[in-house]
C-alpha cells in the first residue's frame, strides 16, 4: 500500500471514528432525554389521575377499528399530542378503563401484585405491545383496596423518530468517512507528490550515477527541509567527486615526472656495464632520489585523500603539546632548532591531524630556510598557530595559491617536495572550522599558519610556555 493510500485510509478511519462516536453520544443523549420526558409525562398523568383529575387522558378521535379486531386506529389528524391510555386494576384483577385511547392494557403479574399488596406510591415502568403498537406504561400502587393504576403512552412515533435519527447519523458518518478519505487523499497527494519526486530523483542518481540533479524546495515543512538537505547532499557529493577527479588528475600529472625519470634510468641500467664508476654512482643516486621522491609523493597523496575522512575521534587537545611533538619530529629529521612560544590553549579536535598540520608547516619552513642561521619558531595564541622562518618569503602573487594542491612557486621549482604539504594544512584547518594564512615576517621570511574555530576553544589561553 502506498503512503498516499495509507494517509487516505488513516484520515477515513479517524473521521469515521469521530463521527461514529459523536453520533452514538448524540443518539444516546436524545434517546435518554426523550425517555425521561415520557417518564415525566407518565408520572404527572398518574399523579393527576390518582387525584381524580382525568383531563390528561381525554380520548382523541379515532378513524375506525382495525380489520383484525385490534385496537382502533388513531386519526392521523390528531397525532400531535401524546397518545395516552389509563386503566385501574382492582385487587382481584378487574380492569376499569379510566380514559384516553380505547385500548385495554395487558395485566401482568407485576400489576396484579401492586394492585393487591403494593405499598402506596410504589411504581414500575415498563414497555408493552398491544396489537401493532408499543406502549410505555407506568404501574403505580394506590394502596388499600384501590388497587393499582396503569397509565401508558404510545411510543411508536418516538421510536420512528429515533430510528430516523439513527439512520441520519449513519448517513452522516458515512458522509464524514468519504469526506475524510477525500481530504486525506488530497492532503497525502500534496505531501507525497514531493516525496515521490524526491524518490524519483534518488532512483535516477542510484541508476545512472549522475548527481547534477536539483530537487525543487517548496514550503517550510519537513519535506521541504528534506529536499533542501538532499540538494545539499548532492552538492557535497558533486564537490567531493570534483575534488576526487582533480586529485586523480593532479596526481597523475605529478607522478608522470618521477615515473618517466625512473623509466629512463631503467633503460640506462641495461647498459650499466658500459658506464664509468662515476656514471654508475650518479645513476644509482638518481634512481634512489626519484624513488624516495615518488614514495614521499604517494604518502602525501594518501594523507591528502584521507585528511577529510579521518576516523580519529575528536578530543580536547592542548596546542602547545601538539607544537612540541611536531617540533621534536622535525628536529630529528632536519637537525633544525625549533622554538615554541605557546599559551595554554586547549581546543576540541583531532590530535594527529593537528600534529600533521604543524609538522608540515615546520618542514616547509625548514625547506625554504635552507641556510638555517636562525631557529624556526612556532607561536600559539588562542586558536591560532603560526610558523615563522627567515627564508626568502612568499611573493604576493603566490600567497593565495601556496595552499593549492601541487602548486609550486617559482622559487620552489628546484627544491624537493610535491606541493601537497600546505594543501594538507588547509584541509586540517577546514576540518576544524578554521582558515589558513600567509604573512611576510618583519625583517625577512614568512609567517605561515592556520586557525581553529573559536567555538572549539575548550580552555582560554593561560600562561605561555617557552622552548
Amino acid at each position: 500500500m502506498s503512503l498516499r493510500s495509507r494517509f487516505a485510509l488513516a484520515f477515513a478511519l479517524v473521521g469515521a471514528m469521530v463521527a461514529g462516536l459523536v453520533g452514538v453520544l448524540s443518539y444516546d443523549a436524545a434517546s435518554e432525554r426523550i425517555t425521561q420526558q415520557i417518564n415525566d409525562t407518565l408520572t404527572s398523568v398518574t399523579t393527576a389521575v390518582a387525584n381524580g383529575q382525568d383531563e390528561g387522558l381525554a380520548s382523541p378521535p379515532t378513524a375506525g377499528r382495525d380489520d383484525d379486531g385490534g385496537p382502533p386506529r388513531r386519526d392521523p389528524r390528531h397525532d400531535d399530542g401524546p397518545q395516552l391510555v389509563g386503566q385501574t386494576v382492582a385487587p382481584d384483577g378487574t380492569v376499569t378503563h379510566v380514559g384516553g385511547l380505547p385500548v385495554v392494557l395487558p395485566v401482568s403479574d407485576v400489576a396484579r401484585t401492586l394492585a393487591s399488596a403494593g405499598a402506596p406510591g410504589r411504581a414500575v415502568t415498563t414497555e408493552v405491545v398491544v396489537g401493532r403498537d408499543t406502549y410505555r406504561e407506568r404501574i403505580t400502587a394506590l394502596g388499600g383496596d384501590r388497587g393499582a393504576l396503569q397509565v401508558a403512552v404510545d411510543i411508536d412515533e418516538t421510536q420512528r423518530v429515533l430510528h430516523g435519527m439513527a439512520n441520519q447519523i449513519a448517513g452522516l458518518s458515512l458522509g464524514v468517512l468519504l469526506a475524510a478519505a477525500a481530504a486525506g487523499w488530497l492532503l497525502a497527494w500534496r505531501i507525497t507528490r514531493r516525496l515521490v519526486r524526491l524518490t524519483g530523483i534518488a532512483e535516477e542518481v542510484s541508476l545512472d550515477g549522475r548527481i547534477d540533479h536539483e530537487v525543487p524546495v517548496e514550503g517550510r515543512d519537513e519535506v521541504a527541509r528534506l529536499s533542501a538537505s538532499f540538494n545539499t547532499m548532492l552538492g557535497r557529493l558533486a564537490a567531493s567527486r570534483e575534488t576526487q577527479d582533480r586529485l586523480v588528475q593532479d596526481a597523475a600529472h605529478e607522478l608522470r615526472t618521477p615515473l618517466t625519470s625512473l623509466r629512463t634510468n631503467a633503460t640506462v641500467l641495461r647498459r650499466i656495464g658500459e658506464l664509468s664508476p662515476d656514471a654508475r654512482d650518479q645513476l644509482i643516486a638518481d634512481v634512489q632520489g626519484e624513488t624516495r621522491e615518488l614514495s614521499n609523493l604517494v604518502d602525501e597523496l594518501v594523507e591528502l585523500a584521507l585528511s577529510g575522512r579521518s576516523d580519529e575521534v575528536e578530543e580536547p587537545v592542548e596546542l602547545a603539546a601538539v607544537a612540541r611533538h611536531a617540533a621534536e619530529r622535525v628536529q630529528r629529521r632536519t637537525g633544525r632548532e625549533v622554538r615554541i612560544d605557546a599559551d595554554g590553549s586547549v581546543v576540541r579536535g583531532r590530535r594527529q591531524g593537528l600534529e600533521r598540520a604543524v609538522g608540515n608547516l615546520l618542514e616547509n619552513a625548514a625547506k625554504f630556510d635552507g641556510e638555517g642561521n636562525e631557529a624556526l619558531e612556532v607561536r600559539v595564541d588562542g586558536g591560532r598557530v603560526t610558523v615563522l622562518d627567515r627564508g626568502p618569503g612568499i611573493d604576493a602573487a603566490d600567497a593565495e595559491r601556496v595552499f593549492d594542491r601541487f602548486y609550486r612557486a617559482d622559487t620552489a621549482r628546484g627544491l624537493p617536495g610535491s606541493g601537497l604539504g600546505l594543501a594538507i594544512v588547509r584541509d586540517v584547518a577546514l576540518a576544524h572550522g578554521g582558515t589558513v594564512f600567509t604573512q611576510p615576517r618583519p625583517g625577512g621570511g614568512a609567517a605561515v599558519g592556520f586557525t581553529v574555530n573559536a567555538a572549539r576553544l575548550v580552555l582560554d589561553p593561560g600562561t605561555r610556555t617557552g622552548p
